[in-house]
């Protein structure tokens, strides 16, 4: 049998179709003209249909029709002469009520026909829809109901009777190639699941009030440890490790992980959500409010033009010589003078960033802007400006951020300033002042008026006073949150699902290459028969490309919620998800990820609108062809890939956010021209995270790096949230803090293990247990001994008790 070499081959064949087919278009794009400002929105996931869509693959378009006839052959053999749509709600529930029952059969083959049957009703019954909208309209009404009968608890029943499957799993274990057909049962369960979940987690104004209701209801039943005591998302996760271990290779990993993502984005809640708990976490803490909506900031933000790259300086540089550039005679006032204040990094290079916009946009990248040469020669009639009045006025002034302080920054500005003037410290008292000059007490007045203490630091400090006082405190009172239950489920398995993700987003990132001993993530995107003209190569290219992107997309998601989640409900949770994902080499992954063409990533086409659901299963299909599948869709941009890079910039930060060793991993691992190379992406939210992390390391890149980086230093002053005493622009602090890597990550791992010892750890008071010191009632108590103890009692005397010498002095010990 040579099976495995063809099938490999015509993978790799396919993928490099794929690529070589968009190569001239990107490479044609990004070299002509300079990227546009992307308009995306970036937010918890895409739009409903986009969504829907992604869970299946492009090869399983034939098994659209194969529900549909399963379907209509029951239906019929029960409803005669009518249609789904035209029936009634109790007719409706009747039917769904006889699909439940037979789906208990034992016949497998006649179990998958009902699954399949109850798929089709879970799509919307589209072969009575004329429009994309009465597909989704019907669907939504389909699940609700599905829901209602209790159609999800008898789903699971057969998920874990799938998983435990051992037949299904050595047979796909020995086979050499693994295709759709091996994983058909689970990807008809999955696939419901997910049309379940996601449909039911969206909220629309036109919902009735039992929809609501079921909502609410479903969401507490996801989150709450009803299957086998444990929640959902955790026997997902055990479905993850089995794929990663190799114990089960048939495992259709890109539904089990848009199912997990979206469970988890369900039942704990998306980003808004994260933002009002945050705020009434911080209220049952009595600290002062947030200082601004950090969601409606990063919307509000405009792109920065990226930096110039080396060819475009030698360019501009051989223009000028030309004199094909005329020098500006006038640079228009920067939107940062509204504070007064001279920006230190501006120089000729670093220009207003909307002056870099309008430059883009023209194309003439020296010629001066007709509004400046106005002001210069004030012609009588002025002539009309290029864009409208309002656009200017609506520019946010001055800075995007409020400015913080940490409460240890005050410490250490005081004892800094008090061993010059005085001559001693007073520990960490910031209220004393006596003997410090006007300006220290001016600082310090300012300081503190934008001190801000978090919700992590309120969790340290009581979990050391918890940790102090065992008895005195008290039982700790822990709320039964969705986030909490999970965690302490996937607590004794932690680093094993850490490690399988990371796995996953490896083999499914575009810069990794093909090895024989890599996890084959291609279970259900591969058909049976392997491709055999260009057409169908090129097909396959595409799906398999776009079967990675959503891999990453759903992985770099389910992450970034995890650690926001985990953050905010106790920062020792969070810690120990960060430090697992960082023993794992989670950093170095994410910077391999962004070592590529990033704009090439962004603006990849790999999908074909006529074959995405519910368009392929509504119209009828024209004949697909070289050139219908190149034209893909008119988009400047592909709204997962750039979700999913702003999720992974996300990753990073959080895991790097105050971490002196981990930012030097950054330093050590030369991210700083890979990070400069994203910012070439015109779009806000993924500039800023860019920025953050150029920001924490740029002290430790050298004062030559900083000189030929104004520009960039420029764009991290406009929009990163300013630490007043952080001194990130100049490095004068650097040899005060030595990288000791290891003494870092030990003390940080000695307080999770003491967190969870405390919390979690049943037999934690052992030592504390109440001790019965009475004579009386400790030798009152009732002892049973053996029938023939008492033959041999005055042996046992004259051995234990009389024959051994009593230590008085251990006794007083």
């Amino acid at each position: 049998m040579l099976t495995p070499a063809p099938l490999s081959f015509s993978i790799c064949h396919a993928e490099k179709k794929a690529q070589q087919m968009w190569l001239p278009i990107r490479e044609g794009r990004t070299s002509s003209m300079e990227s546009p400002n992307l308009e995306f929105e970036y937010g918890d996931t895409d739009s409903l249909t986009p969504e829907l869509s992604e869970i299946y693959s492009y090869t399983e378009e034939p098994e659209f029709a194969l529900n549909r006839d399963y379907f209509e052959e029951d239906f019929r053999s029960h409803v005669r002469r009518r249609r789904w749509i035209e029936l009634g709600q109790e007719q409706q529930r009747a039917y769904v009520m006889r699909l439940l029952d037979a789906l208990e059969v034992t016949d497998r083959d006649k179990r998958l026909k009902v699954a399949r049957a109850i798929l089709y009703l879970a799509q919307g019954v589209f072969d009575e829809c004329d429009t994309d909208a009465d597909v989704i309209h019907w669907s939504r009404h389909n699940v609700f109901l599905l829901y209602d009968m209790g159609i999800f608890t008898a789903l699971l029943e057969l998920l874990s009777m799938e998983m435990d499957n051992n037949q299904a799993c050595s047979s796909a274990v020995r086979k050499p190639a693994i295709s759709l057909a091996d994983s058909t049962e689970l990807r008809v369960l999955l696939t419901i699941m997910y049309l379940m979940v996601e449909t039911i987690r969206l909220q629309t104004e036109d919902d009735r009030p039992e929809w609501r209701t079921a909502r609410e209801a479903f969401k507490t039943e996801l989150g709450s440890p009803l299957y086998n005591g444990e929640p959902f998302a955790l026997l997902l996760f055990t479905m993850v490790t089995k794929f990663c271990s190799m114990n089960a290779p048939h495992f259709p990993m890109k539904k089990v992980l848009l199912l997990l993502w979206k469970t988890i984005l369900f039942t704990m809640g998306g980003f808004e959500e994260l933002q009002e708990m945050k705020v009434r976490g911080r209220e049952r803490l009595s600290l002062p409010p947030l200082p601004e909506d950090s969601i409606k900031v990063v919307r509000s933000m405009r792109a920065a033009s990226p930096p110039a790259s080396a060819m475009e300086l030698i360019e501009q540089q051989q223009q000028a010589k030309r004199g094909r550039r005329s020098r500006r005679p006038l640079v228009k006032q920067d939107s940062l003078d509204t504070y007064n204040e001279r920006d230190p990094f501006k120089n000729d290079d670093a220009r207003d960033e909307e002056e870099d916009g309008e430059e883009a946009d023209s194309g003439i990248e020296g010629e001066v802007d007709p509004l400046d040469r106005d002001v210069i020669i004030q012609p009588p009639p002025p002539p009309p400006p290029l864009r409208p009045p309002t656009e200017r006025a609506s520019l946010p002034k001055g800075l995007p951020w409020a400015p913080k302080v940490r409460e240890k920054d005050i410490e250490h500005f005081l004892e800094t300033s008090r061993n010059k003037f005085i001559g001693f410290t007073l520990g960490n008292d910031t209220e004393t002042l006596v003997g410090l000059p006007r300006p220290i007490h001016e600082s310090v007045k300012t300081l503190k008026q934008h001190k801000y203490v978090s919700i992590a630091e309120m969790q340290i400090k009581r979990e050391e006073e918890l940790q102090q006082c065992p008895m005195t405190l008290g039982e700790e009172d822990v709320d039964e949150t969705p986030t909490e239950i999970l965690y302490l489920g996937m607590l004794p398995n932690l680093s094993q699902y850490v490690i399988a993700l990371l796995k996953l987003l490896l083999a499914a990132a575009p810069t990794s290459k093909a090895k024989t001993d890599s996890i084959n993530i291609l279970a259900d995107v591969l058909p049976e028969e392997m491709p055999i003209t260009v057409l169908q190569s090129m097909k396959l290219g595409i799906d398999v490309n776009r079967h990675k992107e959503i891999i990453v997309k759903a992985i770099s998601a389910l992450l970034l919620l995890l650690l926001k989640h985990l953050k905010l409900n106790h920062i020792y949770q969070f810690e120990i998800v960060s430090q697992h994902l960082v023993f794992a080499n989670c950093i170095p992954l994410i910077l391999k990820f962004f070592n590529q063409n990033i704009l090439s990533y962004i603006s990849a086409k790999n999908s074909i609108c006529v074959l995405d659901f519910p368009h392929c299963v509504v119209h009828e299909m024209p004949e697909l062809t070289a050139e219908s599948l190149e034209a893909g869709d008119h988009n400047q941009f592909c709204w997962r890939n750039l979700f999913s890079c702003i999720n992974l910039l996300r990753i990073l930060n959080k895991l790097t956010k105050w971490k002196h060793s981990r930012t030097m991993m950054l330093v050590v691992f030369k991210s700083a021209p890979i990070l400069k190379r994203a910012l070439k992406v015109k779009q806000a939210t993924m500039q800023l995270y860019v920025l953050k992390l150029l920001k924490i390391q740029t002290k430790y890149l050298g004062r030559q790096w900083r000189k030929s980086n104004m520009k960039t230093m420029s764009a991290i002053y406009q929009k990163v949230r300013h630490r007043l005493n952080d001194d990130w622009a100049y490095g004068n602090d650097i040899d005060a803090r030595p990288w000791d890597f290891q003494a870092e990550e030990c003390a940080l791992r000695e307080s999770i293990e003491k967190f969870n010892s405390r919390r979690y750890d049943k037999n934690q008071n052992g030592e504390f247990a109440p001790v019965d010191n009475c004579l009386q009632s400790v030798l009152g108590q009732r002892v049973e001994l053996p029938e023939d103890f008492h033959y041999s009692y005055e042996m046992w005397l004259e051995r234990e008790v009389f024959s051994q010498p009593i230590q008085w002095e251990g006794l007083l010990q």
